[in-house]
């Protein structure tokens, strides 16, 4: 069922995603060649928590029989790592990296959620392009996050700026409804059929969030359980917001 937030619930969600954009802000600045993923993500959950925010990641189930829960506050992804990667002391950051990570604030009983990929150091011209497509392919996507529009407008947005860059959408995961729930519906894929799908409403939060790969789409799960990578070791970036729907443009809220 989608939830559409009260004014008061719209308050709530703007404090969670403060905290997550506050994060951001700073992770940006932090990020150096020669950091384990794990003092990063060390760094990210005393933010929350300085700010009053606790991560919601840690601790949560995938629901799959022998797979424990998260142990991190953020899921750091390294090069062709796609998402959910899991931050490790043995796990260095490397001149010319691109590494992506999502986070999830949790405060006063709702949910912010954002991902960023950052290139640390210098990179190739590969590397910017990627990053910038993704980031794109976002704000492509939210042009359509208004009412008189369905949620299959903005997939449809998204899958075809990327194609249409040379890259490929991943399909087995999607952004998603946020609120009380880290993941509520609607579903919004990063690809799909313009004019399909729930009718975007006043009030609807929602994370959007491309994931791009360089080469082809298909993609493979580590033994941990929860690592996603790419196939063919193509590169891969992520970038997330979760925005508010409004009467008119859509409002960004993990944005400072």
């Amino acid at each position: 069922m989608i939830t559409i937030k009260s004014k008061r619930e719209i308050e709530y969600m703007r404090e969670a995603c403060k905290v997550v954009a506050i994060l951001y802000d700073k992770l940006e600045k932090t990020i150096k060649p020669g950091m384990t993923t794990w003092e990063l993500d060390q760094i990210a959950e005393k933010i929350m928590r300085e700010n009053g925010a606790i991560p919601a990641e840690k601790g949560y189930s995938s629901g799959i029989k022998g797979v424990p829960p998260y142990p991190a506050a953020t899921c750091i992804s390294i090069n062709d790592e796609v998402i959910h990667g899991v931050p490790s002391k043995k796990k260095y950051i490397k001149e010319g990296d691109i590494v992506s990570v999502d986070t999830v604030a949790l405060k006063n009983g709702f949910n912010g959620d954002a991902a960023r990929t950052f290139i640390v150091g210098k990179s190739s011209k590969e590397s910017e392009r990627l990053v910038n497509v993704t980031k794109q392919a976002f704000y492509e996507g939210i042009k359509y996050a208004k009412p008189g529009y369905r949620i299959g407008d903005i997939s449809h947005a998204i899958g075809e700026y990327v194609k249409s860059q040379g890259y490929s959408v991943v399909k087995e995961f999607q952004g998603h409804g946020i609120g009380r729930e880290m993941h509520e519906d609607p579903g919004i894929p990063n690809y799909g059929k313009a004019g399909k799908g729930p009718r975007i409403e006043p009030g609807m939060t929602l994370a959007v969030e491309p994931m791009v790969i360089q080469g082809k789409s298909n993609i493979l799960e580590l033994d941990d359980g929860w690592t996603i990578i790419t196939e063919d070791g193509s590169m891969a970036a992520h970038y997330e917001n979760t925005i508010l729907i409004t009467e008119k443009e859509p409002e960004i809220l993990t944005l400072l």
